[in-house]
């Protein structure tokens, strides 16, 4: 169960980030994936399903554009250094720290993913694509109600960002064992991002085993 989950993340990533919307000012796209969901900020004060501050200057845009359009052809490197040089002259934009978390987790660096995370969420803490990889830096060390804490409260403060509820189902079924929540969490994503066949199936067998348990629990009594 654990394995079908998890195991073809990294090698979706490029994939998973030319799906997002390039340019302007606006929500975010969902990742469809196995395993916890991450996705890249494509604009620098990116808040999922809000409207954003108007008054970005085309040049901050245009630098955090090229940075972004390097990660989204899978050249992590050259994004690395674009939004490193992007922070140096714009420091106080979240989302360059939010993407290098990204990039940083990927290349397995937990270390520098958390303080990239930190730098976000010091700049806003209710940033929702910050506390998403916060819940899944948590939960790839272990801390899994930490993690759950870091997912809630992106949910709170971003009812439609998607990506934090579907890691929270992940993280019940598979973590936490709470199947009927793991449910209900696969269900506000999908009304959220619509009919995702691989969650529908996740929902369908999760209703089933839960179902199962419930028999075994009153044929014991």
């Amino acid at each position: 169960m654990l394995s079908r989950r998890c195991t073809d993340k990294r090698g979706l990533v490029a994939l998973l980030v030319t799906m997002l919307a390039i340019a302007g000012c606006g929500g975010s796209t969902p990742v469809k994936s196995s395993g916890d969901a991450g996705q890249a900020d494509r604009t620098p004060s990116e808040r999922a399903g809000s409207v954003p501050a108007p008054a970005i200057p085309p040049a901050v845009l245009t630098l955090f554009e090229q940075a972004a359009a390097s990660m989204a052809s899978g050249d992590f490197v050259d994004a690395e250094l674009r939004f490193k040089e992007f922070l140096l002259q714009y420091p106080g934009y979240p989302g360059a720290h939010v993407n290098l978390a990204i990039i940083h987790a990927g290349n397995g660096d937990d270390e520098a993913a958390s303080a990239s995370i930190d730098a976000a969420l010091a700049l806003e803490p209710n940033h929702p694509a910050a506390l998403n990889q916060l819940g899944m830096l948590l939960r790839r060390n272990g801390k899994f109600l930490e993690a759950e804490a870091a997912y809630l409260k992106a949910v709170t403060v971003s009812p439609d960002y998607a990506l934090a509820h579907y890691n929270l189902g992940v993280l019940n079924e598979l973590y936490l064992q709470r199947l009927d929540v793991a449910i209900q969490n696969f269900e506000t994503y999908q009304s959220i991002v619509g009919e995702d066949e691989q969650v529908s199936k996740w929902i369908s067998d999760l209703t089933r085993r839960l179902a199962a348990s419930q028999r075994t629990a009153n044929a014991a009594e």
